[in-house]
């Protein structure tokens, strides 16, 4: 048996993943144990899990990687400081010392987090090139063309491989400050979220605008080749220098200062953002169409934080020059972790792969999963009032009745979910044909934005029905795709005349709680080989409702990492709108529970920095 750890730390969203003789046995970000949102720490809890999942110890694993190389990263640290000093002497002084004490001490830091008890070789990866082996190694290609794009490693901000048997190869790379990560980052900051948690939002806003500043911004803030390639106009940044994404200069450029967190979103905050989205997705384009002609495989393999762009994907997927595509669902730092460990099973091992058609990410359902037994006991002791259903069956039928009632339901089920998406095993779920649940379940549950857009989880035999997917799967809700011309409906002139968030309020398909105000949706495909359970629940609610599928968002709250055990779930259930809260065969009726005080519920959101 051969044990191979992989681990990504100390930047944002730690994790771990364990193979074991190539196979994924566990992989988990640290935030769903210590409930910090993007943790950084060392990932003891997520180690611990993956090691208890394989029922080994530290001192039995046999190689540790780590993501990326704190030196080099270190190298860019210095050399920027150095080019711009004495600008940058703040941000400086500031992550000095953490260098001094932590990030230039890795090994002592691992070796100390896995308890002293491992001894044996801590192998270091380039922070792309784990990035390039987490997404082309689990794919179902033999080979593949491999694009990261993200907001900078080491030195590469992105960067071109090849994938081929075992073996990853790097072939190209665009190097920082010339970033578009940290461009689109650069945005999520000026329109007023928080840079590495608000990108989503970005995206979500982009839809309400126009793109109207699309050549403003070419013009200025970057110099685009047809590669994809380009080079920025750092007078208009601050991130090499300064504490903030960007300068006076960029305020200047689009007429007024940045908006500031949680103030009144307007018109031309939206335009800005529709612009810098249909930047980032001619960019992406073209980088994708440059890997096509360098390497000239007909796959490609996505990965980096810029792969969580599912408005960027579905283009590629539609317009882009190649046959299939495989996105990493865990794209961002954290996958790092299961790249690091599969380059060495693979290419430091020379261990021989094989493909079958389907990847072997197993769903990304790689995380702790509580039994029956654990689910009553904690009910039980708590004093929870509950039904349990002995059959699936009639789990699934109970479950299915009140979805068509309009109710919400917090769904907890098997392993939690490796990365940032819940896949049906952690998640809520409502009737996406209700035009009230988009506003219910953000502002009464979700507690955030009212221009979200929420996703759809659809049986894969019946997505063409209802999105234009061209017979393309979506299992891990990377996609955007349109929503099919005869789910839409005709809108008045009056309609069609809003402007602004308000036009999240205009009736739009036959599914309007998934569909976006551009008639678009971030698309999951439900498979019933990789979620049997959650395949039924949606099989059994179509067979009542008609409507093949459901709405389906993370479960927690705004700020909140995704829930892991029973004690979170019933924690966000009873302080939320949600109505029913179904965990293993356990349903848990809100009305049936006692009032929890406002004292409580305050209490309960008041733990969670808004993101």
């Amino acid at each position: 048996m051969t044990a191979i750890l992989g681990i990504s730390a100390f930047y944002h969203d730690s994790a771990a993943a364990l193979i074991v003789d190539g196979c994924i046995v566990a992989a988990a970000q640290e935030e769903r144990f210590t409930r910090q949102k993007h943790d950084e720490r060392f990932p003891v809890n997520a180690v611990e899990y993956c090691l208890n999942a394989a029922q080994i110890k530290a001192a039995d694993i046999d190689y540790v990687g780590f993501y990326e190389k704190p030196l080099l990263k270190f190298e860019r640290l210095l050399e920027t400081y150095l080019a711009y000093a004495p600008a940058g002497v703040k941000s400086f002084a500031k992550a000095m010392p953490l260098w001094v004490q932590q990030k230039l001490h890795l090994p002592r830091e691992i070796r100390a987090g896995l308890g002293g008890a491992y001894r044996k070789r801590i192998v270091f990866t380039e922070h792309h090139e784990s990035h390039a082996a987490s997404a082309f190694f689990p794919s179902p290609f033999d080979e593949a063309a491999i694009v990261t794009i993200d907001g900078v490693g080491e030195w590469a901000t992105a960067s071109i491989a090849v994938g081929s048997g075992n073996h990853v190869q790097m072939m190209q790379e665009m190097r920082f400050p010339h970033s578009l990560g940290l461009l689109y980052s650069a945005f999520t900051y000026y329109c007023g979220f928080r840079v590495n948690s608000g990108e989503y939002k970005l995206m979500g806003l982009a839809p309400y605008g126009e793109p109207k500043y699309v050549e403003l911004i070419l013009e200025h803030l970057l110099d685009l080749k047809e590669d994809g390639s380009f080079r920025l106009d750092m007078s208009y940044f601050n991130y090499c220098q300064g504490l903030t994404m960007t300068s006076e200069r960029f305020q200047q450029l689009f007429g007024r200062p940045e908006r500031a967190p949680e103030a009144e979103m307007d018109q031309q905050y939206m335009d800005i953002a529709a612009s810098i989205q249909k930047v980032t997705e001619m960019i992406m384009l073209r980088m994708v169409g440059h890997a096509h002609q360098v390497t000239g495989k007909k796959n490609l393999c996505l990965a980096g934080g810029v792969a969580l762009n599912c408005v960027g994907n579905g283009r590629i997927f539609r317009e882009g020059p190649f046959e299939d595509v495989w996105i990493q669902p865990a794209a961002g730092d954290a996958g790092g972790a299961l790249g690091v460990a599969q380059f060495i099973w693979y290419q430091l091992l020379d261990n021989q792969r094989t493909t079958d058609g389907g990847d072997s990410q197993q769903g990304s359902l790689l995380g702790p999963q509580y039994n029956a037994q654990e689910v009553r006991e904690f009910l039980d002791s708590d004093g929870v009032t509950y039904h349990y259903f002995e059959q699936q069956s009639e789990l699934c039928d109970a479950v299915a009745v009140m979805l068509d009632e309009q109710q919400v339901i917090g769904w907890m089920q098997g392993r939690m979910e490796f990365g940032p998406r819940s896949l049906g095993n952690r998640s809520i779920l409502g009737d996406a044909r209700s035009v009230e649940m988009q506003a219910n379940i953000n502002l009464k549950i979700k507690f955030r934005e009212s221009f979200r857009p929420f996703a759809p989880a659809v049986l894969k035999e019946h997505a063409d029905e209802y999105f234009d997917m061209r017979g393309v799967s979506s299992p891990y809700m990377l996609l955007v795709a349109p929503v099919a011309e005869k789910q839409r409906l005709d809108l008045t002139p009056e309609e069609l005349a809003v402007q602004g968030v308000n036009r999240r309020l205009i009736t739009r398909s036959s599914v309007p709680a998934i569909t976006h105000v551009d008639n678009s949706a971030r698309v999951q495909t439900i498979d019933e080989n990789a979620n049997p359970l959650f395949h039924n629940l949606v099989q059994r609610y179509y067979q009542l409702s008609q409507s093949p599928l459901v709405v389906n968002t993370s479960f927690n709250i705004r700020g909140e990492p995704i829930v892991r055990t029973p004690q979170d779930a019933y924690r966000c259930f009873m302080a939320t709108k949600m109505d029913v809260l179904v965990m293993d065969h356990f349903v848990v009726k809100k009305s049936e529970q006692p009032d929890v005080t406002n004292h409580q519920v305050d209490e309960y959101l008041g733990q969670f920095p808004l993101d």
